[in-house]
């Protein structure tokens, strides 16, 4: 049995590969063929700055600010910059004060963490699923691309207990904000 690389096929290999660098050589470039090879790979990078936008969004310094803000207001129980980080544009009424209450709920406790993170695959999907409202069916007024999750420890005279929270965030006009649900759309 031949191999296909032996050398007594090295005849038909030179042939082979003649044909081909041949055939690529002597191929008129049309301008049909120009567009095309313009247009990919303009498509590609187009898609790609689209997919990487909510990946690339809010610098790290930007997130620490976020953070650094949310926990002094959350510690000193300041309910008005709290509310300041709600989205409320679109959102419901009811959803709204939902949303103000579990804010200030825990407002003065001490908080033992914070983060920002990005979203999972689950986190996506929740999201974007529409959510039993008060008064029907409600969505996320903005697309997040963050969570943020707060852990809260106290402790007095009778033990200690720990809780945690977690937030879509969103970026607006270049600033993190926390949508609150609105109609779906």
């Amino acid at each position: 049995m031949r191999e296909w690389n032996s050398l007594q096929n090295a005849d038909q290999q030179r042939f082979f590969s003649c044909e081909l660098a041949c055939k690529f050589e002597t191929e008129a470039t049309t301008v049909t063929d120009m567009r095309t090879s313009i247009t990919i790979p303009s498509l590609v990078c187009a898609l790609l700055s689209t997919v990487s936008l909510p990946i690339a969004s809010g610098t790290p310094e930007q997130e620490k600010a976020f953070t650094d803000k949310y926990k002094k207001a959350f510690e000193a129980k300041d309910t008005t910059m709290l509310e300041s980080f709600l989205y409320t544009q679109g959102a419901d009424r009811a959803a709204l004060v939902f949303y103000k209450m579990m804010q200030s709920g825990e407002a003065g406790e001490r908080i033992s963490s914070i983060e920002l993170v990005a979203l999972t695959r689950e986190d996506v999907k929740k999201a974007t699923t529409p959510m039993d409202g008060p008064t029907g069916k409600a969505c996320l007024t903005l697309k997040p691309t963050k969570k943020l999750i707060i852990k809260v420890e106290k402790k007095d005279a009778s033990g200690s207990s720990s809780s945690s929270s977690e937030n879509f965030v969103a970026e607006k006009d270049g600033k993190f904000v926390i949508p609150v649900p609105g109609p779906c759309k």
